[in-house]
């Protein structure tokens, strides 16, 4: 099975086997890993998810997945990563104050993402002591490389990591792969529909997804904005990606009341690898009921924006 696609940098065709990679990826892990256990980062999205099953295969039961619920996630998620993974170990750690109170008043965007880069490793670092682990496994990617080394933003696992870590080695074992590169191994190795082609979902969580300050009350109301939209349109239109992101506060009217509510905008793309997106084509009529849904069950919200811009020279995530 083979993936082909252009190369976002230098304009050429790409082509990835699969199964080759597959081989390369595991005797990979094996050599860096040698005799030591692993700790690895899985969120539940597709890239995590194939480094946890080549690294099954690499190192069978030296494997120690864990799944940190930074309180930046979807809602349900922690549950939901919970059911689709009961058969691997897999730890889960509720380190959700620690990331608010590392964020507490950051409203840079960078700093943002290397405070959360930061937590990151802190916490798979106690986490790897109490198992006695050395090496820390991780799914980047190349556009994360990308982007971070070409200073567009840092990703969290790259840019926004800390100089000095306590692990003997980093094992990425995907980073020279592109996003529908990744789905193509996925579906080699056999995971489920569900994961190989489930939408992106930002390291940083629903941090990115609030304009300045991140607050538990900003999560909460961006959290159910962003489930509204994606029960609206992830089935119907597949969306490479879609959410909803908080702005800041605006004027509205509830009733006979003026209020000071938040601005909640609408982002939805269409993509192939995530270096360039175009915006979706979303029916109007499609767009106010998820206007309504997102004013009506979200008191503090005061109106709701699609928002049309391509990337370049937008970037798909707010921050």
């Amino acid at each position: 099975m083979q993936g082909e696609q252009a190369d976002e940098i230098t304009g050429q065709s790409t082509m990835v086997n699969t199964e080759k990679f597959i081989t390369q990826a595991i005797a990979e892990i094996k050599t860096a890993a040698g005799n030591d256990k692993v700790v690895m980062a899985l969120s539940g999205g597709v890239d995590s998810s194939v480094c946890a099953a080549l690294a099954a295969r690499a190192i069978g039961d030296r494997l120690i997945s864990i799944y940190i619920d930074t309180g930046l996630m979807r809602k349900g998620e922690t549950d939901r990563i919970k059911t689709i993974f009961s058969g691997i170990r897999l730890q889960i750690v509720d380190a959700g104050d620690e990331f608010l109170a590392a964020l507490k008043g950051i409203t840079d965007p960078e700093a943002k993402r290397k405070a959360i880069g930061e937590r990151f490793i802190r916490v798979f670092e106690r986490e790897a002591k109490k198992q006695g682990a050395r090496c820390l496994l991780q799914g980047t990617i190349y556009p994360d490389r990308i982007e971070s080394e070409g200073g567009i933003k840092s990703h969290h696992n790259v840019g926004g990591m800390p100089l000095h870590m306590e692990f003997s080695r980093v094992i990425e074992p995907i980073r020279d792969l592109y996003k529908d590169e990744v789905r193509e191994v996925a579906g080699a190795l056999d995971l489920p529909k569900e994961i190989q082609h489930r939408m992106p979902f930002p390291g940083p969580g629903l941090a990115v997804r609030v304009l300045g300050e991140v607050t538990r009350e900003k999560v909460a109301v961006i959290r159910e904005a962003n489930w509204i939209v994606e029960d609206e349109l992830v089935e119907e239109y597949r969306p490479w990606q879609c959410f909803a992101a908080l702005l800041g506060l605006g004027t509205g009217v509830k009733g006979d009341n003026r209020i000071h509510g938040w601005i909640v905008a609408i982002r939805a793309v269409n993509s192939r690898d995530g270096m360039t997106a175009d915006p979706l084509e979303i029916p109007f009529e499609r767009l106010t009921r998820i206007g309504s849904r997102i004013t009506a069950d979200i008191p503090s919200v005061a109106r709701v924006v699609y928002d049309i811009t391509a990337k370049p020279p937008a970037t798909i995530e707010y921050e």
